[in-house]
């Protein structure tokens, strides 16, 4: 059928941005507290890290991504000396890259939310017996949850759209690693440009709707806030 590989390629998109966001919030979450807490005097070598792929032209990153998980790079040699196959080509190479590629989407609105919740309330917690973890869990968590909800949203919404990156990882494997978007670029090279038009306007609602979703809930935090 002509749209079953394009119901592939947004199952394989939609999959690959649900388990790279899940992977982002359990990574970055921590990272972002890191960041928000510490008085380390070299903290902004870490902040200039993790906000590299703003500035960096994907292709970049895809090409030294694809060198390291490759068969002659350091992580594709060790996985394969381990016995497991070189990671460039495959979903999980994808996720590695849309980790990576994805990273400041998440950590950054984490990292503010964090911050604005202050010192205080946590003093208050500290002052009334709570160990640091509950102080993280009872107090910045549930504080911080519209950022929390912001960096769920703009990781998911950012690895959707993905495709130097993903392109550069992955190829453009029907079924295996084709993203949505490559689709779409693939629809538009064919002149099918009726096809490229559906594709492109329902991820055009999709982000939209995605983006209403935050600023509804944030700004009703902001308003259930005392």
């Amino acid at each position: 059928m002509p749209w079953e590989q394009d119901i592939q390629a947004l199952w394989l998109s939609l999959k690959l941005a649900a388990v790279t966001t899940v992977i982002l919030l359990a990574l970055g979450t921590p990272l972002a507290w890191w960041l928000a807490r510490s008085r380390w005097r070299y903290r902004f070598l870490v902040e200039a890290l993790v906000a590299l792929p703003l500035v960096l032209p994907p292709t970049v990153l895809g090409f030294y991504l694809l060198v390291a998980l490759g068969p002659d790079g350091p992580i594709g040699g060790l996985v394969e000396a381990l016995g497991g196959r070189p990671l460039a080509f495959t979903f999980t190479g994808l996720v590695v890259g849309s980790v990576f590629y994805s990273l400041p989407f998440v950590v950054q609105p984490l990292q503010n939310a964090f911050q604005a919740v202050g010192r205080r309330p946590l003093e208050v917690a500290a002052t009334l017996g709570a160990s640091p973890v509950d102080r993280f869990f009872s107090v910045a968590l549930p504080l911080a949850r519209p950022g929390l909800v912001t960096a769920a949203v703009l990781g998911f919404a950012h690895t959707l759209g993905e495709f130097g990156v993903v392109l550069m990882i992955g190829g453009n494997i029907p079924g295996s690693t084709q993203v949505i978007s490559i689709a779409i670029y693939d629809h538009v090279e064919a002149l099918e440009y009726g096809r490229a038009h559906w594709i492109s306007g329902g991820l055009l609602l999709f982000s939209f709707a995605l983006l209403l979703v935050v600023y509804g809930l944030n700004r009703r935090f902001a308003t259930a806030r005392p």
